[in-house]
């Protein structure tokens, strides 16, 4: 069985080696004492959310405090081609569940949507608020996966701002059910255009666009596509706006070799 991972802030764990000991305190030391019931000699790990991984033994426990000592301190590589999942804001918390599954499946990154037809909107004064929130999801799915790396929610965009972000992916797909072209067939060909000879780069980003549950609108699609986006099918049955988002994200995470 895989070590509870517990989270610490970037840049704490740099320095260490096998035999340091690192200290943890804070609410994630306190779920490790008072919730896990964590005892000396049990094994754990610790990442920073930016890659890095700390597996030791736990040396000592105190209320608010967790010691451990490092066994390996290992870096973890982000894939060369990272996925982004632009998901529309919805109703009945069904897009933070498709931020929050995603995660667990390896998501790179995630994009709240204003789309035209969400019924959810993030006004000003709960627009803050509200993307804190789906951070927080993020980061409790990232620790519930085991991940070393916590995706980004980076700020929310309307459909017009949405449209550069297209234009400066390397690949944009939204997810439509009039679709003709299968996901699979979009990224193998993208795959097999990048084997002949396609632009090369420190690394490559792909956007999985998923619509509210009314749909994303014939004019956004317009335009997105004129922004560079291609539209995909993702399979016979039409999913909810919750469950498109993370069957894509495993289905290009096979394609793409990174599982």
């Amino acid at each position: 069985m895989s070590n509870p991972v517990f989270f610490t802030a970037p840049g704490t764990l740099d320095g260490l080696a096998p035999g340091s000991l690192f200290v943890l305190d804070g609410p994630e030391a306190r779920h490790a004492v008072t919730v896990k019931r964590l005892g000396v000699g049990e094994s754990v790990d610790i990442a920073d959310g930016a890659g890095k991984r700390l597996t030791g033994a736990v040396a000592a426990v105190a209320a608010a405090e967790l010691t451990v000592e490092c066994a390996v301190l290992a870096d973890e590589p982000r894939p060369g081609t990272r996925l982004v999942l632009v998901q529309a804001l919805a109703k009945g918390d069904r897009d933070e569940l498709a931020a929050e599954a995603a995660t667990e499946l390896g998501i790179d990154a995630v994009v709240p949507w204003q789309a035209e037809r969400s019924i959810v909107r993030w006004k000003a004064d709960r627009a803050a608020k509200a993307h804190a929130k789906w951070q927080s999801v993020v980061t409790a799915a990232a620790k519930q996966a085991r991940r070393a790396w916590i995706p980004e929610v980076r700020p929310a965009v309307d459909s017009a701002a949405l449209q550069g972000a297209v234009a400066a992916a390397d690949l944009a797909i939204i997810l439509h059910e009039d679709a003709v072209r299968p996901l699979r067939q979009v990224l193998e060909a993208w795959e097999g255009t990048r084997a002949t000879g396609g632009s090369a780069g420190s690394y490559r980003e792909i956007l999985l666009i998923v619509g509210p549950e009314g749909g994303i609108s014939p004019r956004e699609v317009t335009r997105l596509c004129d922004a560079g986006a291609v539209t995909a099918l993702l399979g016979r049955h039409v999913l909810r706006s919750s469950t498109a988002g993370p069957a894509a994200t495993v289905l290009a995470s096979d394609i793409l070799g990174r599982w």
